[in-house]
């Protein structure tokens, strides 16, 4: 809304200043229509919002029970519900997170600042290449390279998860004087009779519960390393 003129500002002469308060006039009808256009969207999305919310809330007591149940049998089909409803949960989330922003768009425009990239991680390993021009000298007088410097630019490289068998060997011995025997103590299993480690234990958990990741693709996932695994055994893992 503009400003409000000055005493001053005003024109002595009657058909210029009827002109120019019919102009503040239609300014002023300007503005109102649009406080009320923003007022009706405001309200949109507040009400967009509430029934997120109350979706959410609905979807949440439903995982609860459907978790209950999946405790007390053991249900594969159970599981793909809840891995069904917990994708719908977060897209809820992202939703209901993409209309909070709008909502603070509408009541506040405000220039968003330029994304920065974040720096690469110190704490992880760092294999370096060093690339070197292919003359080992001058090409044109054979003289040696003096190095002025170095351009360093970095790469972020995933390594895939790898299995590998750890073979536990316990010798039997006996003693060469008389009959006595003598053997290790075989060492614990997260599992018992099962061939599973700790590891791949806490990779299926982490990816199953964490990561949402259902047990068939995981087996399928392990397939393609030529690590054949049935979705059976696994679930047993999970729920033992």
């Amino acid at each position: 809304m503009t400003a409000m003129l000055n005493r001053t500002q005003l024109p002595d002469n009657i058909d210029a200043l009827k002109a120019l308060l019919s102009a503040k006039s239609a300014q002023i009808d300007a503005f109102e229509q649009e406080r009320a256009a923003w007022q009706v969207e405001r309200e949109a999305l507040r009400q967009d919002k509430q029934g997120d919310q109350q979706e959410i809330a609905r979807l949440t007591l439903l995982l609860d029970k459907l978790r209950r149940a999946l405790f007390g049998q053991k249900s594969e089909k159970l599981a793909g519900q809840i891995d069904q409803l917990q994708l719908e949960l977060e897209e809820l989330h992202i939703n209901q997170g993409e209309r909070a922003q709008s909502i603070e768009s509408a009541q506040a425009p405000a220039s968003r600042p330029a994304p920065q990239r974040r720096p690469l991680p110190e704490h992880l390993p760092c294999e370096v290449h060093e690339h070197l021009p292919k003359e080992s000298a001058c090409p044109d007088c054979g003289g040696a390279w003096t190095r002025l410097g170095e351009d360093v630019s970095n790469v972020l490289e995933h390594v895939p998860a790898s299995f590998r068998i750890v073979r536990h060997v316990r010798p039997r011995l006996a003693c060469s004087c008389c009959e006595r025997m003598a053997q290790a103590p075989a060492p614990s299993r997260p599992i018992a009779r099962s061939f599973a480690g700790p590891g791949l234990l806490s990779h299926v958990m982490v990816s199953k519960y964490l990561d949402h990741q259902p047990l068939y693709r995981q087996c399928q996932i392990y397939e393609r390393e030529n690590v054949s695994l049935s979705e059976s055994t696994v679930g047993d893992w999970v729920g033992g």
